[in-house]
């Protein structure tokens, strides 16, 4: 409508609110739909605002608090592991991990970020790498000592923070690796008794929730029932005697060395408790540093390999006919012409011998007499025999990697196997298996369950064979360290000792090794009186011109037993202090 014709509509008397320039061009329900929508709206708003305030609040204050609150671990302290004698073997050490925000630290100078990566002991190219990262936190380096992290923190590089943890050291370094084992860069034992008593010594974290600033500055402690003090660890005391498992450790060494042996094992057991006071291996491992490791450095021989015992079995066989009441110390065996046959297997001894004693056959190590001792025993009553000292039986020491050895059902044994068998071919054992059997003759017939923890109440025993055997086998297995015997090198000046030697080819891959290669072995036990130690000494693969047990593993006990017998204040039991070695040598039947 135009200017005109509204003045004219005013002058014919229209009103001013009827005018059609007023006139709605739109339809009354688009006005309708605004305005529920602009109410919908509002409406919306405030349903969000409550839900925001009212249902969310919980959910938004976490978010929230994930950007500047933080709950750090409060690391507990590891258990000590010390000797029986409370002597620290392991122990924790506080350090810190150096921990960077890469964003943060990148934009560092790069001479400062050059120094920091000489103080790490990293080139810049590994540095660079670290930082290179996508995530907002990433480990620089672990257990780094406090002289090192105030060079750092002298930086002022910004994007770096520390973190309180634990380095674990062991004094005696090598000596008891095998026994002690190691942790972890996270704390974790690994290996050992670090391992097997992870549990005792690991303690409970604690836990602390603080505000942090953008670059990592603790700002204010959170009231939180989060937070909670660390518990330690407890400590632990081991059966083992420091200066016997030096001194075990020193002797084998020297051993290993002068015959230019592969490798070599010891244990050290206590008669009166159980208690493993010695255990040691070669080849061996610093656990303080372990930036090169080797398998051969890491195997614990004692507790997981196995060979076949040779004639350390032969007592065994022996003492199951005496008690049995099958044959007598004085029962005579024809053993000549130093061959046996039996069906188209040949058996040899060392040297003819003739008519031996029983107490004869163990003296000079008769493959031949043990045989047919053996032969007239039921395969079965062996085999239990066996089987009830422990020979192919997973031991229980309450130490990692203990393996159980084989030893075959008897229902499937032949005449020539259990021929064999009674002098140790054919059967495998670990040297902790043969040293705890020999408990039976050192303990007047009975067994106790081994320890590597302190032992404060001595162990009930359990009977294997009669106190009567026992004593005619101690007697027996004293003959052999005599100067007519096979071990005459394991004699002990003002002691009486007893024990055998084992000379075994080793089986590699199923099969005897060839050319020849030995494993050299002697189990006994000092003094013969009263038995207080039993001593069982592994060398393998001897590769001088000696390898008969009673050469090269004989010696290895009498030096130990000599130092350890005098190390425990035990009175000597014999006037004998010349001790007399044949020039021609004994050597027992292969």
């Amino acid at each position: 409508m135009t200017r005109s014709s509204a003045r004219t509509a005013a002058a014919k008397g229209v009103p001013f609110s009827a005018s059609p320039v007023l006139a709605v061009q739109l339809p009354a329900w688009r006005s309708r739909v605004v305005l529920f929508v602009l109410f919908a709206a509002f409406f919306a708003l405030i349903a969000r605002a409550l839900w925001l305030q009212g249902i969310s609040t919980e959910f938004l204050q976490k978010q929230g608090e994930s950007r500047y609150a933080r709950t750090l671990e409060l690391p507990a302290t590891r258990g000590k592991i010390t000797d029986r004698n409370g002597q620290v073997l392991a122990s924790s050490m506080p350090v810190k991990a150096i921990w960077a925000i890469p964003d943060d630290v990148l934009e560092a100078p790069k001479e400062k970020l050059a120094e920091l990566a000489r103080l790490l002991d990293m080139s810049d190219a590994e540095l660079r790498s670290k930082l290179d990262s996508d995530r907002s936190f990433v480990y620089l380096k672990r257990q780094v000592e406090q002289e090192t992290v105030d060079r750092i923190k002298k930086l002022g590089i910004d994007g770096i923070d520390t973190r309180e943890e634990y380095k674990r050291f062991y004094p005696e370094g090598s000596v008891t690796s095998h026994v002690v084992g190691f942790t972890s860069v996270e704390d974790a034992g690994q290996d050992g008794m670090e391992l097997a008593q992870q549990k005792t010594l690991v303690g409970t974290t604690g836990s602390r929730r603080v505000i942090k600033d953008r670059i990592g500055h603790i700002v204010e402690d959170i009231q939180s029932p989060l937070n909670h003090e660390p518990h330690d660890g407890k400590d632990l005391a081991l059966s083992i005697d420091s200066k016997i498992q030096y001194i075990a450790f020193t002797k084998l060494k020297e051993a290993v060395e002068k015959y230019q042996a592969k490798a070599g094992g010891i244990v050290v057991l206590d008669v009166k408790t159980g208690e493993v006071l010695a255990l040691a291996n070669l080849p061996t491992y610093d656990p303080n540093n372990r930036a090169v490791l080797t398998g051969a450095q890491l195997r614990n021989r004692v507790m997981t390999d196995t060979f076949e015992p040779g004639s350390t079995m032969k007592p065994f066989t022996v003492a199951l006919a005496l008690d049995t009441n099958r044959v007598t110390p004085s029962t005579t065996f024809q053993t000549s012409p130093g061959v046996m046959a039996i069906g188209p297997a040949l058996i040899h001894d060392s040297h003819p011998h003739g008519v031996l004693s029983v107490a004869q056959i163990i003296e000079k190590s008769s493959n031949i007499g043990t045989a047919k001792i053996a032969l007239s025993l039921p395969a079965e009553e062996m085999w239990d025999m066996f089987t009830t000292v422990g020979f192919g039986q997973a031991p229980k020491f309450g130490f990692p990697g203990a393996v159980a050895g084989r030893v075959r059902p008897f229902k499937s044994w032949r005449p020539i196997e259990q021929a064999t068998m009674s002098y140790g071919q054919g059967v495998s054992v670990s040297l902790i298996q043969l040293a705890r059997a020999y408990m039976i003759f050192a303990r007047d017939g009975d067994e106790i369950p081994l320890s590597f923890q302190r032992v404060d109440e001595a162990p009930v025993g359990r009977r294997v064979i009669s106190v009567k055997t026992a004593r005619e086998m101690r007697a027996m297995l004293e003959t052999v360290a005599s100067p007519t015997g096979t071990a005459p090198k394991a004699q002990v000046p003002g002691y009486r000792v007893g024990g055998k030697t084992g000379t075994a080819y080793k089986v590699v891959g199923g099969v005897y090794a060839m050319p020849r290669r030995y494993v050299a072995t002697f189990a006994g036990f000092a003094p013969a009186s009263d038995p207080r130690l039993i001593i069982a000494v592994m060398i393998d693969e001897p590769g001088g011109a000696l390898h008969f047990g009673g050469d090269v593993a004989a010696p290895v006990f009498s030096d130990v037993a000599a130092n350890a017998l005098r190390s425990m204040n035990i009175a000597p039991d014999s006037s004998v202090t010349n001790i007399v070695v044949p020039t021609d040598g004994s050597e027992e039947a292969m």
